[in-house]
């Protein structure tokens, strides 16, 4: 890999050009490939201190603009020592992470704005990707851009909240737990309280804080409509709800990996982006508020005009996918279609009729 210097000038450039697109699919190997102490943050470091006739290690760090300190343990503890070196190396690495955020910031890719970073960067500490969860919404939808190689229309990626997603079922089923949310983002912001469900008061699917950002667990609906709202209990979120949503099954299933632009990068797992448009189709048609309802189309149109052109037969299946579970489904993706583009739904439909006549000649092929 060339020098991150170098790498920056050329990843400024352009945002679409293949050094910025190698460089962040190394930053998301390299997130992943991270190894955290729980107890000793990439943002300090280890210092030696002689107390008599011996040396000692203690980790210091800045938070709220003050200095911190713990003790460690003796120099002559070989235990301890390794650990230290071992900090070090990651450390190098914390900082040139850094680095190839900067450029990809400065190449124009999007980065969220605060405390977006600051929550995602907790949730992921914290286990929830590593756990199965999903990041839903605008800020996955930040993620595609990169993924893709592309500008993905600025304007939509501004907001307010934060949306995550998990299977009930992995939740009941996978054995393990993180801490519960609320105690998460107080440790980011302690005026974050939980918001009461209005079926079940004693279940919180939503948190908020001083300014009004919103954090929020989804689940897919798993019963008929008659169930629909009433808040779903999530073990791996500590016991903490989550709130359950019809189509929200169709867009998490086989989530693919990506990277959010805050501090040395975050690692993260986001639907895949040919589920994501068609699920905003799908959706915007529902919509009672139209301000969002236009953004769901306007971020839709926009991942379809790039996916026709990097995984094509990938948004065809999409689309199929979708079309395939009912007469339901059929109706609002046909008006979610008429939403788009003139040159966004002749897109589609070239795509689909493209993957359409591919998978009739592979059965004639078959029949040979």
């Amino acid at each position: 890999m060339a020098d991150l210097e170098t790498i920056a000038k050329i990843a400024t450039a352009s945002a679409t050009n293949l050094a910025t697109q190698t460089m962040f699919a190394e930053l998301m190997q390299r997130c992943l490939d991270a190894e955290f102490d729980e107890t000793f943050t990439e943002r300090g470091h280890f210092k030696k201190r002689r107390k008599g006739n011996r040396y000692y290690w203690y980790f210091q760090w800045d938070q709220g603009g003050k200095k911190h300190e713990t003790y460690v343990g003796p120099v002559t503890d070989a235990s301890i020592t390794d650990r230290v070196s071992r900090f070090a190396t990651i450390k190098s690495d914390y900082t040139q992470r850094r680095e190839m955020v900067r450029a990809l910031i400065a190449a124009g890719l999007p980065a969220p704005l605060y405390p977006s970073g600051e929550i995602l960067d907790a949730f992921w500490r914290a286990g929830f990707f590593r756990l199965r969860g999903v990041l839903v919404g605008t800020l996955a939808y930040a993620c595609y851009g990169p993924l893709l190689g592309v500008r993905l229309p600025a304007a939509s990626l501004r907001t307010d909240d934060a949306d995550f997603a998990q299977f009930w079922g992995i939740s009941e089923n996978i054995g393990e737990s993180m801490k519960p949310p609320l105690e998460i983002l107080r440790g980011i912001d302690p005026t974050y309280r939980e918001v009461p469900d209005i079926n079940d008061p004693f279940v919180t699917t939503r948190y908020v804080n001083a300014t009004n950002f919103k954090v929020e667990f989804l689940t897919p609906n798993r019963v008929s409509d008659e169930h629909q709202g009433k808040p779903a209990r999530m073990k791996a979120l500590a016991g903490s709800g989550a709130q359950p949503l019809r189509h929200l099954d169709y867009l998490i299933h086989q989530p693919e990996r990506s990277a959010i632009l805050y501090s040395a990068g975050v690692p993260v797992i986001v639907p895949r982006a040919e589920r994501y448009a068609i699920h905003k189709l799908i959706v915007a048609v529902e919509r009672q508020d139209q301000v969002k309802s236009t953004k769901d189309v306007t971020q839709a149109g926009g991942l379809i005009q790039s996916l026709v052109l990097r995984r094509p037969l990938e948004l065809a299946e999409a689309w199929t996918d979708a079309w395939a579970v009912g007469e339901r489904w059929r109706e609002k993706l046909t008006r979610g279609r008429e939403r788009l583009t003139e040159p966004q739904r002749a897109q589609l439909a070239d795509v689909i009729e493209r993957a359409e006549r591919l998978r009739t000649h592979s059965r004639r092929d078959r029949k040979r």
